[in-house]
């Protein structure tokens, strides 16, 4: 065995694992394709590139996203730690300056002295298995090639889902005698105390000023809707599959299920009130800051599947957005995931081949603080085995611990699943209050970490 670990892939996380190994000591190969190769959606040549939106979601422990955050806060997870340095105003949401958060990223990487960055395709996996513990951390996106090695290894039929982002507009060239500031979420925080946190870690949060809002009445929504629902779409016949994750639905699409789906979904208008009428908006549609400067915002919700010159027309219609310089439009593309399920165990390991992990969205957790989380344990354990130490397996009522069993419970209708207080153990009383649920929840997750990491010396 070579006294190294391999991990392929430099997305999130390919790099939290290579840095939760680099930090016990041991020497990582980091493998990843850019800049020689990409896929259909990088773009530049930085590690943990973010394609899709810029948000991490809620910061509050009442969402389950929002505990795994602080979970890894308390594991000393490397992208949290950045994501939370880099930062813009998302109201109770940390999100990202995307080029920021991947060029730190990267530094912190390639200035670790345990990890060398290789860029290379992965091609030849079962040489790189046969020689050392291998973390495979390719996400959603994994090469033809090497998706095709894994098929064989695994001896399973590759799985597909559609992924798709929102456009994005200059600040400059939206029309604020109509735009207004405000956060949907601001009577609806939480306790007090909880929001001084996120608060606290969000230093540049204007008060009351995180998103910018574009109110539509009846008519103006009625008509944008009609036009979206008769627009072009990208034809997808390069992709095997037509299968799209509830997640990530383009609008289009949802929009198609029924007039009223977007304004009791991400169009909804409730929480608001609009300034020219003193009444609440018929659809209000959100954007959210996506540089640390604030010079462009992305579209909440408006993932797509349009062909370009489509969305221009039809975005444009949007009041507010009628000059809207577009920098980016909004791309569709193919995921993939192995099925773990019956694959992996709760380490992120392979059952059934030896030095193999996997990790990240191609294990089937959704979302990119899930990725970071499957990182993190994913790269503890391939450490623990190096060095001859027991598995890292967190308790099931930790959200870490709830994904990793969700991951590697059998199940012949495996889908990709995001952080959520279904995957977890209940309480024995029932509790009607759905805040008050998760809030215990959540301390009751927070608790039995730092017991685990307590009783096992975890740094």
């Amino acid at each position: 065995m070579k006294d190294y670990i391999n991990v392929i892939g430099g997305g999130l996380a390919g790099t939290e694992a290579a840095y939760q190994i680099a930090k016990r000591g041991i020497k990582v190969k980091l493998y990843e394709m850019k800049p020689k190769k990409y896929s259909p959606a990088h773009s530049n040549e930085n590690l943990a590139e973010i394609v899709c939106s810029n948000s991490f979601k809620s910061n509050l422990h009442t969402n389950a996203c929002g505990l795994l955050k602080e979970e890894l806060r308390m594991m000393d997870s490397l992208l949290i730690k950045i994501a939370d340095n880099t930062s813009v105003p998302a109201g109770q949401a940390l999100a990202v300056d995307r080029e920021v958060f991947a060029k730190k990223v990267t530094e912190t990487i390639k200035n670790n002295p345990n990890i060398e960055v290789i860029n290379e395709e992965i091609i030849d996996l079962q040489k790189l298995i046969e020689e050392a513990i291998t973390v495979v951390a390719t996400g959603p996106l994994t090469s033809d090639e090497l998706a095709k090695r894994i098929s064989e290894i695994t001896k399973q039929d590759k799985l597909y889902f559609y992924d798709a982002a929102a456009p994005i507009v200059t600040k400059e060239s939206i029309n604020f005698d109509i735009a207004f500031w405000g956060d949907r979420y601001e009577q609806e925080r939480g306790k007090d105390e909880e929001v001084e946190v996120w608060k606290e870690r969000l230093k540049t949060t204007r008060d009351k000023q995180n998103y910018i809002n574009l109110p539509m009445n009846k008519e103006e929504y009625e008509k944008f809707y009609n036009n979206l629902i008769s627009a072009e779409v990208v034809e997808l016949h390069n992709f095997e599959k037509r299968e799209i994750f509830e997640g990530c639905m383009p609008i289009e699409i949802m929009a198609k299920r029924g007039e009223d789906t977007l304004r009791f979904g991400p169009l909804k208008p409730v929480g608001f009130t609009d300034p020219r009428t003193g009444k609440r908006p018929y659809a209000l549609v959100q954007l959210r800051q996506d540089d640390t400067e604030g010079n462009i915002f992305n579209l909440v919700g408006f993932q797509t599947n349009l062909k370009y010159g489509e969305q221009k027309r039809v975005f444009s219609m949007i009041p507010g957005l009628e000059n809207a310089e577009f920098v980016k439009y909004g791309v569709m593309h193919r995921n993939t995931f192995i099925d773990s399920s019956h694959l992996l165990t709760n380490t992120y390991k392979m059952k059934n081949i030896k030095n193999l992990y996997f990790a990240g969205q191609i294990t089937g957790v959704e979302g990119y603080v899930e990725s970071i989380s499957s990182g993190l344990v994913a790269g503890i354990n391939a450490a623990n085995e190096f060095e001859g130490k027991e598995e890292f397996v967190l308790p099931v009522e930790t959200m870490t611990g709830a994904l990793a069993t969700y991951i590697a419970t059998p199940n012949e209708k495996f889908q990709p699943m995001n952080a959520n207080f279904g995957i977890v153990p209940g309480l024995e009383k029932r509790i009607k209050d759905k805040k008050e649920k998760y809030n215990i929840l959540a301390d009751r997750a927070l608790k039995k970490l730092e017991d685990y990491r307590s009783k096992k010396e975890v740094d």
